[in-house]
């Protein structure tokens, strides 16, 4: 069993009206299968309504399955006994770094979790500086985080995270307010993590450039998984990427093009780099 496991996961809400009325059912996540292994980077993408940040909080027990089971390190996340522990080895990382940062200091806010988790103190601070070196954040362990830009908020709202030394780190759109610099900031931090620490890492986005570095894609429709593979293999498929109302980086679309035009290309070009070494320019 891997990470995180999911069988035939549905979850189903209750929509209403202004006046609370029950208007209907929705099911935002339809009979969903993913096995995730420790280690592995996996990206979760789609357009907004997809069920993609639906299926990120099922990971963290923040919701339950209206039918199908979702398992964390093996635990059953709708066991009671081990909601400590799940979300202990599953940390979530949101959109919003504001919503996430309670301290004055950025080292008090990322000593803030282990100090509830009973870490001893020296402890504390051993997993504030590793967390913050991390994430490339040390030198500012002294600010204010109100002082910080977004990008900077965000590494320090992960480095919260690692701090309570997870399995597995679920970013539910990390990315979604902050400027290209600062989504780049991230997106390292997060790719340093799982190469370097080996912690697995879930990255629900709508951002395609975001998964070029992912182990495995998987696309979600409607609830439903779509398309899933390696990076490549995804974008491979413009056309149903299309279909599917995901944008195609720009560098993965111009080599399309060239090669519909009669240039011969593989298919599934990630980077400027690789569309330039293949052109031989």
């Amino acid at each position: 069993m891997g990470i995180i496991e999911a069988k035939k996961l549905i979850f189903e809400y209750i929509r209403r009206d202004e006046d609370g009325n029950v208007e209907g059912i929705t099911r935002a996540v339809d009979e969903v299968d993913l096995d995730v292994k420790q280690g592995d980077f996996v990206a979760i993408l789609g357009h907004n309504g997809s069920g993609k940040s639906t299926l990120a909080k099922h990971m963290n027990a923040i919701l339950y399955p209206t039918v199908g089971t979702v398992w964390v390190d093996g635990k059953d996340t709708t066991n009671e006994e081990y909601l400590w522990d799940i979300r202990q080895n599953a940390g979530m990382v949101f959109q919003n770094p504001d919503n996430q940062i309670i301290g004055q200091v950025v080292e008090e806010d990322v000593g803030f979790g282990p100090e509830n988790m009973g870490v001893p103190t020296k402890e504390i601070w051993e997993r504030v500086e590793e967390s913050l070196k991390a994430v490339g954040m040390y030198k500012y362990r002294k600010h204010s985080p109100n002082k910080l830009s977004g990008g900077q908020k965000q590494r320090v709202s992960i480095a919260g995270v690692i701090a309570m030394h997870p399995k597995c780190i679920i970013l539910d759109e990390p990315t979604a307010m902050l400027d290209p610099n600062g989504r780049k900031e991230v997106i390292r931090a997060v790719r340093a993590l799982n190469q370097a620490e080996g912690i697995t890492v879930i990255l629900i986005t709508h951002y395609m450039e975001e998964i070029i570095y992912a182990d495995r894609a998987v696309v979600m429709d409607k609830g439903h998984i779509a398309m899933q593979g390696t990076p490549r293999e995804i974008f491979s498929q413009v056309e149903k990427l299309k279909e599917l109302r995901l944008d195609v980086p720009q560098v993965t679309l111009l080599a399309y093009e060239l090669k519909k035009s009669g240039i011969n290309l593989p298919n599934g070009i990630l980077t400027c780099e690789e569309l330039m070494h293949e052109l031989k320019l």
